[in-house]
């Protein structure tokens, strides 16, 4: 998980400051790396009662993948476990077994459920304290922020963006790691309250559903013009460059389980395609690529470089990335006025009924999902009378995936506000 926030700095100087929390209760539980000790640790988390508290540490930065090299679980009646999936990959049906069918308590669920899942491990019931907390209108949603405003202790900030595939595994880094579960369920327990104060617990229902089984999203199209320093280049024969560097990059990290940028960083790809280098010796007097880690494939560099320069004109990468969906909100003044003060009437509603719910506006109803509404999913607005185009709106966001009490909230501002200058 992200490492966590500092402190609360919304703490008065009158109040007593939140005490630490420095280590697990009943200390740091050794790491479980053999079939024999996950499978007892599946009985023990069987035995126990009420929610699990789940977190995995993964090594973004570090690695290709999204896998999980540390599983922290912690339920009542059974206590704390740290899990090395790494050797135990093929051992882990035992665990599934005791576990999947709980609900599950995660901060920030989206980013380990992949991870998990890829393990055999997938929740029948969820609670996202992190999306709990936007939802109850929190200001600082990181686990330490919400852990002193609700539970009134310090986390310290940790090892979140260390390199969880080392082994052994410092100490240090599993006191941390056991900590991100100790106070897990009882944050679970005042977040809920706070929504049920509220009237919110069936908005962060439909929410906890949605993130539970929603799919990872498709990797977006022509990733490699998302290299930093692209910009500066200004022909297309370049463009061609960046993407074949790019892809001969992506497919040594993936084969390597190694982070792109570990293997070559995006200056380099950018300086070579401002250079041009056609020999190996042009390629390694250029930075980065003179260094002992890159020149063991300055064949592959040079390759993908040279394909890039013999390529016919009609496969060259235009200058600028086709569009899917709206153009830049940038534009849309130029290209469509009336669409432009469609989004600007939207935007000022959903805005206001963020403020009178406490819920941030991208939680209410996502972004893009507006603006494609505004853009191009109101055909005959302005021959639509009121109840036509608030079934219109109506049809498009569920379309768009906007749940039930999204929809119940944003589509009567959303209706007020576009034919308020029809």
């Amino acid at each position: 998980m992200p490492e966590a926030d500092q402190p609360d700095e919304g703490r008065s100087a009158g109040e007593n400051p939140a005490e630490p929390l420095l280590a697990p209760a009943d200390g740091v539980p050794p790491v479980l790396d053999t079939a024999e000790q996950v499978a007892a640790a599946a009985r023990a988390l069987a035995a126990g009662h009420g929610p699990l508290a789940v977190d995995a540490e993964r090594a973004s930065g570090f690695r290709y993948s999204a896998r999980a090299y540390l599983i922290q679980l912690r339920r009542a009646g059974a206590g704390t476990f740290l899990i090395d999936p790494i050797p135990v990959t093929d051992a882990l049906t035992p665990l599934a077994e005791a576990i999947n069918e709980l609900e599950w308590v995660l901060h920030s669920a989206d980013q380990d459920l992949p991870g998990l899942a890829e393990l055999g491990l997938r929740p029948a019931r969820l609670f996202d304290t992190e999306l709990g907390g936007r939802l109850a209108g929190y200001e600082r949603v990181g686990l330490a922020a919400m852990v002193e405003r609700l539970l009134g202790r310090a986390l310290r900030k940790g090892h979140g963006a260390a390199d969880w595939s080392t082994r052994p595994l410092p100490a240090d880094w599993l006191n941390y790691a056991a900590l991100d579960v100790e106070l897990l369920l009882e944050l679970r327990d005042s977040v809920a309250a706070d929504l049920d104060e509220q009237g919110k617990n069936d908005w962060a229902a439909q929410e906890f559903e949605h993130v539970r089984t929603n799919e990872p999203p498709a990797p977006k199209a022509d990733r490699w013009r998302r290299t930093s320093g692209i910009h500066t280049l200004r022909k297309t024969r370049q463009l061609a460059v960046v993407r074949e560097l790019w892809t001969t990059r992506d497919a040594l990290a993936r084969s390597r389980d190694v982070a792109p940028a570990r293997i070559l960083p995006d200056s380099a790809i950018v300086a070579a395609a401002s250079a041009d280098p056609r020999t190996i010796a042009q390629l390694r007097a250029l930075p980065v690529f003179g260094g002992p880690r890159q020149r063991r494939y300055s064949r592959e560099w040079l390759g993908a470089v040279d394909r890039a320069r013999t390529l016919p004109d009609s496969e060259l990468p235009p200058l600028t990335q086709p569009f899917d969906g709206p153009p830049p909100v940038n534009r849309w003044e130029r290209r469509d006025p009336a669409a432009a003060a469609r989004l600007t009437r939207a935007r000022t509603a959903m805005g206001e009924l963020s403020t009178r719910h406490s819920i941030p506006v991208e939680n209410l109803l996502s972004p893009d999902l507006v603006r494609r509404l505004c853009w191009d999913g109101l055909p005959d607005y302005q021959r639509a009378d009121a109840a036509e185009l608030s079934s219109a709106i109506e049809d498009f966001l569920k379309s768009g995936g906007a749940r039930p009490w999204q929809r119940e909230l944003a589509v009567p501002v959303l209706a007020a506000a576009l034919t308020a200058e029809k």
